[in-house]
């Protein structure tokens, strides 16, 4: 196991100092699930539910929450993402959020991709908590991330 980046020699938190290293083009996939009813899955599916379309909001939702991480994530570099695409796939017991990240930068963006899942899916967790007190976010984790 390598040593920690975001600490200084006495242990103490920093933001990693890149200044020094070449852009490159980065990518990050990461993904995560939503366990539903499937009473609540039909509704999902049908744009039934009366806060609105749900597979809409979680996507504009994991979108923002990508390009906001650095405000969330206190040590995490603010970015200027090149791309953002959260996927939403209906299941037959809930719903697969999976968020891809681009940049061309001197760091890395599994954060932001990590970050849209997780907003996402609290997001369809807000949609849905009047019809379904049994959801389950569960499996939130870094697919792939590549630097070339």
């Amino acid at each position: 196991m390598g040593k920690l980046t975001h600490t200084d020699k006495k242990g103490n938190a920093r933001m990693v100092d890149v200044s020094e290293k070449p852009e490159s083009q980065r990518t990050a996939i990461a993904e995560g699930y939503i366990s539903l009813q499937k009473e609540t899955l039909q509704l999902v599916e049908k744009n039934q539910l009366s806060k609105g379309d749900v597979l809409q909001v979680a996507r504009l939702a994991g979108i923002q929450g990508a390009k906001k991480t650095s405000e969330l994530i206190f040590l995490a570099h603010p970015l200027n993402l090149t791309h953002i695409d959260v996927a939403l796939f209906l299941e037959e017991k809930g719903i697969r959020v999976q968020a891809t990240t681009k940049i061309t930068d001197r760091t890395g963006v599994e954060m932001e991709a990590l970050t849209a899942v997780n907003v996402a899916l609290l997001n369809i967790y807000d949609m849905c908590k009047a019809v379904d007190q049994s959801m389950q976010i569960s499996d939130i984790r870094l697919k792939n991330k590549q630097k070339i």
